[in-house]
């Protein structure tokens, strides 16, 4: 990480942390969830494991394992927002505050809405993460340096963030359709004298300015909501939205823990059955070396004219027999995770199976696997 970002080594280990086998799954899952995420259940995250795949393919170290328990943090993250609908509802003053903005904008309008930020400390750079989680692409942030904005346009390359000096406030404000304020200023940065003589809003809006300001000391004075075509918000008018979406959120949360720890068990049996394959690969090489041994002597048997269509159906017939007879033994190879006699057969089953077929294959890794979890599950 150090050589590809160039950040220094001792700043990337603040950020590190190590989780291991069940522990790994559950954190993937809640990310994908949405569960981390600074807007609970947002689904950029979601993209971005879905992009994960998509570059791993051919990636050394990104094998079958890997692969597959990313695969099924899609599954994951896409089951929880479809059955909690988690995404929806505010849980903080900055997200309640881009929530309203977008409730109270026409529909037609939310794609086009120009979004002006005022303010880029902890307030402003999360109300700008809250409208690139709704989907918004380009906005402008006026502050008083441009220091903190460059930061925050870094962080989200994706987006057109364009800084404006605080000397250009007002001429922002007249070209934009929803204003956020969040600076610490101890007077109002909008008063009523200032806003009525800005350029009125984009029909899109209906020509309506909206100004949704969060912070204390307000930045927009109460003046401002006298001019008819205007509509301000304040802290006191998103407290309420919060404290109503807190409770909600969090049960929607916990249910969504329900179905990654249904999804985890699901995952790790699929895991747990991967160490069969070596005892699935070697009692099919088994019956095939048997197969074409036996096919070779039918076909010398039949003579050497024998036509292609009748060599590829006597072919045919062979690996169908095949195919039928190892279909029992190979589904009791699987180990479905779900209970601990279903766990022990299928230790039984392999031990048998290398017994039987003199298949000589190393199965102790995962006779201590499915043995800890017999133990386990017995507790």
């Amino acid at each position: 990480m150090f050589q590809t970002s160039s950040v220094p080594v001792s700043e990337l280990s603040q950020h590190r942390f190590l989780l291991y086998n069940n522990d790994a799954t559950q954190h993937l899952f809640e990310v994908a969830a949405g569960l981390d995420s600074l807007v609970l259940g947002e689904g950029q995250i979601l993209a971005q494991v879905k992009q994960v795949v998509k570059v791993g393919q051919g990636v050394n170290g990104f094998g079958r394992n890997i692969s597959g328990l990313f695969k099924h943090a899609i599954t994951v993250g896409k089951r929880v927002r479809t059955e909690t609908n988690i995404a929806s509802g505010a849980v903080s003053v900055s997200s309640a505050a881009v929530e309203l903005a977008f409730m109270k904008l026409p529909e037609a309008s939310l794609d086009n809405a120009r979004m002006l930020v005022i303010g880029a400390g902890k307030m402003g750079k999360l109300v700008i993460k809250h409208l690139v989680a709704k989907g918004c692409k380009k906005m402008v942030v006026v502050n008083r340096t441009e220091e903190r904005v460059a930061a925050i346009r870094e962080e989200l390359k994706d987006i057109e963030i364009i800084y404006k000096p605080l000397s250009e406030m007002l001429t922002c404000a007249g070209e934009a359709d929803v204003v956020f304020t969040s600076t610490a200023s101890e007077t109002p940065l909008f008063l009523k004298s200032n806003v009525k003589d800005l350029p009125p809003a984009s029909q899109d809006v209906g020509g309506r300015r909206l100004f949704v300001d969060i912070s204390v000391p307000r930045n927009v004075g109460s003046c401002v909501s006298d001019l008819e075509y205007v509509r301000v918000y304040n802290v006191d008018d998103l407290k309420e939205v919060v404290a109503a979406n807190k409770e909600d959120r969090l049960r929607k949360a916990m249910e969504a823990q329900t179905i990654i720890a249904e999804e985890s068990k699901q995952f790790e049996a699929w895991r747990d059955s991967l160490e069969t394959v070596p005892t699935i690969k070697k009692l099919r090489a088994y019956a095939e070396r048997i197969r074409l041994a036996e096919l070779e002597k039918c076909l010398g048997k039949m003579g050497d004219d024998i036509p292609k269509k009748t060599r590829k159906a006597v072919d045919d017939l062979s690996r169908g027999i095949v195919n039928k007879l190892l279909h029992g033994p190979m589904q009791h190879l699987r180990c479905d995770g779900n209970d601990s006699r279903t766990l022990s057969e299928t230790l039984e089953n392999m031990h048998a199976l290398n017994r039987m077929f003199n298949l000589d294959t190393e199965i102790s890794v995962l006779e201590q696997k499915i043995r800890a979890k017999v133990e386990q599950n017995q507790k």
